[in-house]
């Protein structure tokens, strides 16, 4: 979104209630809204309504809010005003809880964004920069069931910080049942693939049949898909970024060689 508008743009993060957005929307006349993470907005009655004033299909959409007028009269701003402002809603889970929510719906696009492991994964290829940690989960992406950018720094700090990084990272990429299956194979103490079957069973992580169907996706069936990193270092903190004209500047007048 940043990449198509900018920063020409109303942007609107986190706890934020109907009023405030009605405030702002008024403020930002004209400007494209963009209601990043706001979650809980089209959950409330008064959310529901803003959203269908501001999202209505025509080039001029008008806005009212009649109530709390001591706090508009204070701020300024007038219990109804028309806007040419287009809205985006960017958020984790969207659910049509209603009639009214389906209206909202209707007024716009629903657009479901679900990248593939591996489309993270190569995206991540662009500024990562531990390959140990890289090639680690590449080779697992085929048990991903929902994966996030956040999991490679995750890895990283945890490898920094002398942690066991591997389990943890496994138990956030790996779906339980999987892992379960993975830890008993991977257990020495069984002596047979009975033993084992028995084991998960008793644990209740399945039946004797999910037992087998998890086993068969713990095997790699295609090659790991060999990506380079660019970056062999983290990037540095913002207050350890080397300014060059500075340290110029510490140094005096220079010569002309």
């Amino acid at each position: 979104m940043r990449a198509s508008i900018g920063d020409h743009a109303c942007w609107i993060g986190g706890m934020a209630t109907p009023f405030q957005i009605y405030c702002e929307a008024y403020k930002s006349r004209g400007l494209p809204l963009i209601l990043d993470d706001v979650d809980g907005l089209y959950r409330t009655p008064d959310g529901i309504r803003l959203l269908k004033s501001l999202a209505q299909t025509e080039h001029t959409k008008n806005v009212c809010w009649q109530t709390a007028a001591p706090t508009l009269d204070r701020l300024k701003i007038p219990r109804q005003f028309t806007t040419t402002s287009r809205v985006a809603i960017i958020i984790n889970d969207w659910r049509t809880l209603n009639a009214d929510v389906a209206a909202l719906e209707d007024r716009g696009h629903l657009v479901s964004f679900e990248p593939s492991p591996w489309e993270i994964h190569r995206q991540a290829a662009l500024w990562f920069w531990d390959e140990e940690v890289f090639g680690f989960i590449a080779e697992r992406l085929h048990l991903v069931e929902r994966h996030s950018l956040r999991t490679y720094t995750k890895a990283y700090e945890l490898k920094v910080a002398g942690m066991d990084w591997r389990s943890t990272i496994l138990s956030r990429l790996v779906p339980p049942a999987a892992l379960a299956v993975a830890k008993l194979k991977a257990d020495p103490s069984f002596a047979t693939e009975e033993e084992r079957v028995r084991a998960f069973i008793q644990a209740g992580l399945g039946c004797r049949a999910t037992f087998f169907n998890q086993a068969k996706r713990l095997v790699l069936t295609e090659p790991v898909e060999t990506i380079v990193l660019v970056n062999k270092e983290p990037p540095l903190p913002p207050d350890q970024v080397v300014d060059i004209s500075e340290i110029l500047k510490r140094r005096g007048r220079l010569g002309n060689g």
